[in-house]
């Protein structure tokens, strides 16, 4: 219950009196907020406190890494969150309060959880003022002995209890919405909080994240769209990568002064991300801008005119630890969703939703494909410029409300990466027209999917474990027949059970008419016998209590 979180609640309450974060929501635009600003200005630490700057970015920070999470996620939505917020909310994304250098480097010398060693034999050099800090982790460049330039990722210490603390509370929210709310049933809103928080807390094993940026390295080994750092070494707490030259991609400036075409950035950028989640079905999940940056000619050269790549500037891919994967089936389902609806066939879009499985059976599809023409139809004609995902995506969950239908988890996950990508999008180049970009992508990981001589070699390399399984048809077929005769017995006993039930239901049944007849017969006669009406009254009552018991 609530009511066993009332010590974070309180806590949480306290942080948005302190910073008085109510004198930072636009109450005139927002009135439904009126009440949460009442409450916050209610609070004793809000008293004698006037509207302080920043004030989103430190109560979000002193709130823990759930709510720097938050934070970050519309950090992307500028058609959402007014411009003045955004501003503290960007500040989320690498500027986050650092913590002490000296924690930093016990963290990074710890025997179990750290490298084991001292940091001079680790390092030729270490910087003990942080490149960056996150939510998670923070960031300190430094040098290995061989000359080698690497950058130090270390996780905020005590950070796990505060994490598990505040998903308790979001499953606590999320079942009652979920008891309440249709919307949040089809969406699995329980089970999105519990992946998410299976996801945030693999973000602590920093060699979790090292495995899956070796794994998006080598996908994208020699590839002009995207460059994945070398990791060197990794342990629970520390991560020691390559360090590259490059800024993030909110930065468009940089790329103006530089002369980098937007457009073709913008392009490369959804390119990937189509190619992530088909080609490798590996996709990044935490795509705000403070992990998405472009490659650049060094620091020092940034605003020098002569400085240039000897190539064409690809992006780099960075703080892999939120992945994302969908099964084979769900990866067709949703290719062949995207291309109907590129092509403006919603009936085919209904189709499949009903093929997956998505809609009972009994749903009006008729009606679900009005709907989805109504909502999703307007988007073909726009630019990135004109679209409001968020909103879009407000709209297909309401539908999905209506019509009942079942979005699994994962699926979620990346309508999530999607929101993220919009708003990258938005600002590196709002003109782009994504449609016709990842149509012929969609087209032709189809196409290979469906090739027949592609099936037939995967059926002829999965052929051996085929002839192998086999030797253990008999023994199926065995428990098989067991399982029948046991299911056959186990209706047997069940169908007695029924029988007897049914048998104690009719005992039952006349046992109520018999009761009901004497007392109705005995309390009528008690009415009419004048001396003797006690005695009928006591046999009424005894008639009661004879059906009571029984």
């Amino acid at each position: 219950m609530l009511l066993s979180h009332r010590a974070r609640l309180f806590e949480l309450w306290r942080i948005a009196a302190t910073y008085r974060i109510d004198t930072h929501l636009s109450l005139e635009e927002m009135p439904q907020l009126q009440p949460i600003a009442r409450l916050i200005r209610l609070h004793p630490a809000a008293w004698g406190k006037k509207h302080q700057p920043n004030a989103i970015k430190y109560a979000l920070e002193d709130m823990g890494t759930l709510f720097l999470k938050l934070g970050q996620l519309l950090s992307t939505r500028r058609d959402l969150v007014p411009p003045e917020i955004i501003e503290q909310l960007v500040q989320l994304q690498d500027k986050v309060k650092p913590f002490d250098a000296d924690v930093a480097i016990a963290q990074i010398q710890h025997p179990k959880h750290g490298l084991g060693q001292p940091i001079n034999t680790l390092f030729a050099r270490f910087d003990v003022k942080p490149l960056a800090a996150a939510s998670i982790a923070q960031v300190h460049t430094a040098a290995l002995h061989d000359g080698r330039e690497v950058v130090v990722k270390v996780v905020r210490p005590d950070i796990r209890a505060t994490i598990v603390s505040d998903f308790e509370l979001l499953r606590e929210l999320a079942g009652w919405a979920s008891a309440r709310i249709e919307a949040a049933r089809a969406v699995h809103i329980i089970d999105i909080v519990e992946d998410y928080r299976q996801v945030m807390l693999n973000e602590l094993d920093l060699t979790l994240e090292a495995d899956n940026t070796t794994q998006m390295r080598n996908n994208f080994l020699g590839s002009a769209l995207m460059y994945v750092p070398e990791v060197y070494d990794a342990a629970k707490n520390v991560m020691v990568m390559e360090r590259i030259q490059g800024v993030p991609i909110s930065q468009v400036e940089v790329f103006d002064k530089l002369g980098y075409d937007r457009a073709t950035l913008a392009e490369k950028g959804l390119t990937i991300f189509f190619t992530q989640v088909f080609r490798d079905n590996f996709f990044h999940a935490d795509m705000h801008p403070g992990n998405v940056f472009v490659e650049t000619p060094p620091v020092k050269d940034l605003y020098d005119d002569t400085a240039k790549l000897d190539h064409e500037p690809r992006y780099i891919g960075l703080d892999c630890a939120i992945m994302g994967t969908l099964s084979r089936d769900d990866q067709l389902v949703v290719a062949r969703m995207l291309l109907a609806v590129m092509n403006n066939n919603f009936t085919a879009v209904v189709d499949i939703v009903s093929r997956a499985g998505w809609i009972p059976p009994n749903a009006d599809k008729h009606a679900l494909m009005r709907d989805m023409k109504r909502t999703v139809g307007p988007m073909l004609q726009k630019s990135i410029n004109d679209i409001d995902f968020a909103g879009v995506l407000m709209q297909i969950l309401d539908i999905a409300r209506r019509h009942h239908m079942s979005i699994p988890p994962q699926l979620m996950l990346l309508l999530k990466t999607l929101v993220h990508v919009e708003g990258l999008g938005r600002d590196l180049y709002p003109e782009l027209d994504i449609w016709s970009l990842a149509k012929p992508i969609l087209s032709g990981w189809i196409k290979e999917q469906l090739d027949p001589v592609r099936n037939l070699q995967q059926l002829r390399q999965q052929l051996p474990e085929l002839l192998l399984s086999t030797t253990d048809i008999p023994k199926l077929l065995d428990q098989g027949l067991q399982s029948l005769a046991t299911q056959g017995s186990r209706q047997d006993s069940q169908l007695r059970e029924i029988q007897q039930i049914r048998a104690d239901m009719l005992n039952d049944r006349r046992r109520d008419w018999l009761a009901l007849s004497g007392f109705a017969i005995f309390i009528a006669i008690a009415t009419q016998v004048g001396w003797f009406a006690p005695v009928f009254y006591l046999l009424a009552i005894v008639v009661v209590v004879w059906r009571v018991l029984a």
